[in-house]
């Protein structure tokens, strides 16, 4: 009755198997994390599924959350899908963390400088073993694109005759196609020339057993933190934050929503908004656009007299 055991009955399952190669490396991730939590000294994974209490799963939900409030609840959402698991095979009859409440993180701000994105690259494009992860965070800066979906890109999305990338994102399943700026094609055509023989773009630059694979998703800000400190950048700054950071950019240059949303994939105006709020340069924009066009209504008036 030890919960790794529900834990291999389930990687056992059709609904596992059915699973996309990367969801079941997340789930592995998450699910080996929450196994090996340990509450008064005892691993979870030793736990007896069928008589883990509510107020047990508070206090294991409570331990994920000192690793961030995000971490924790994707370990509780996969740890819910185990006990459902359980229910539906009467191997349990109640899922303890069904009760559970997330937390709600505060939503990051944290966008980087001109400057922090080129100390980024300069020190990410110096070095050939870290040439690879640099490019992932300029794909993700200058595309407004997550770091998931930067890390898995392919060389088929990439038209180098048209110069531009066709992009499948994998959160919001939206259909993205970009043109390439120069400084950043000039790049890719570098990489294809080094890379170019298998599928990723950007993979980790050594071969396992002479296979080049994409980076790890919960590795990738380690490798990253790592080069970030190599580049004299703050801690408060992250390689997620890439993203963020080229949308508020496009928000202070005063571009429309629609625009925007047809760049970061966004379905819905609402989740664009939280970009456009309290930048001084988006306000200055829109203040100074006002007065012009009072202006041009006062000098209309004017020449009509």
């Amino acid at each position: 009755m030890q919960l790794k055991n529900l834990v291999n009955d389930y990687y056992l399952s059709f609904d596992f198997k059915n699973l996309r190669e990367e969801t079941k490396k997340q789930y592995q991730y998450f699910l080996g994390v929450m196994l090996n939590t340990k509450i008064e000294d005892k691993a979870l994974y030793k736990c007896d599924y069928t008589k883990l209490s509510t107020r047990y799963a508070k206090t294991a939900y409570n331990i994920w959350c000192e690793k961030g409030v995000p971490m924790a609840n994707h370990i509780m959402s996969v740890t819910r899908v185990i006990f459902n698991h359980g229910i539906r095979e009467e191997l349990c009859t109640i899922n303890p963390f069904a009760s559970v409440r997330k937390r709600v993180s505060e939503r990051r701000k944290v966008v980087w400088t001109k400057e922090d994105v080129q100390k980024f690259l300069d020190t990410a494009y110096s070095d050939f073993n870290t040439r690879n992860l640099g490019l992932i965070g300029h794909m993700a800066y200058a595309w407004c694109q997550r770091l998931g979906d930067m890390r898995l890109l392919e060389w088929s999305t990439i038209d180098f005759d048209k110069q531009t990338v066709h992009i499948e994102q994998s959160k919001r399943k939206a259909d993205v196609y970009l043109p390439i700026e120069n400084d950043l094609f000039e790049m890719l055509q570098q990489q294809n020339q080094d890379f170019g023989f298998q599928k990723y773009v950007a993979p980790r630059p050594k071969a396992i057993k002479g296979v080049y694979r994409p980076y790890s998703l919960h590795k990738l800000p380690a490798f990253a933190r790592k080069l970030m400190q190599q580049a004299g950048l703050s801690d408060e700054l992250r390689l997620s934050d890439l993203r963020r950071t080229g949308t508020t950019e496009m928000v202070d240059a005063g571009v429309g929503i629609g625009q925007i949303m047809s760049v970061t994939g966004h379905s819905n105006p609402n989740s664009v908004k939280p970009y456009m709020k309290n930048t001084l340069i988006s306000a200055n924009f829109a203040l100074t656009e006002r007065k012009k066009h009072s202006t041009s209504i006062t000098n209309a008036d004017k020449e009509s007299v």
